[in-house]
């Protein structure tokens, strides 16, 4: 299943600075494993050593977070849009 993931500026260092690149795979971890073989080095920013999504990146699918979904065993769709977004805080 060919998916388009966007990325966030900071991590297209990783990416030759593109914004949004393919990935292949039916759950979140098969299209972060995708990423991570075209793009070596990007799935630890997204993942801990543990496998699960770091507490500073959010990751959706379409308009769903996926931590309200089944996480990095989320189902993805043929053509989906996948978006990882850097956490945000401050006051």
């Amino acid at each position: 299943m060919s998916v388009s993931v966007r990325v966030p500026t900071i991590l297209r260092t990783y990416t030759g600075g593109e914004s949004e690149v393919a990935a292949e795979g039916t759950s979140l971890l098969e299209v972060l494993d995708s990423l991570d073989s075209a793009y070596p080095g990007i799935k630890g920013r997204i993942v801990d050593e543990q496998g699960a999504l770091r507490r500073f990146v959010n990751v959706y699918v379409g308009n769903d977070d996926v931590r309200f979904l089944d996480g990095v065993q989320t189902t993805i769709e043929d053509n989906a849009q996948v978006s990882v977004i850097p956490a945000v805080a401050g006051g």
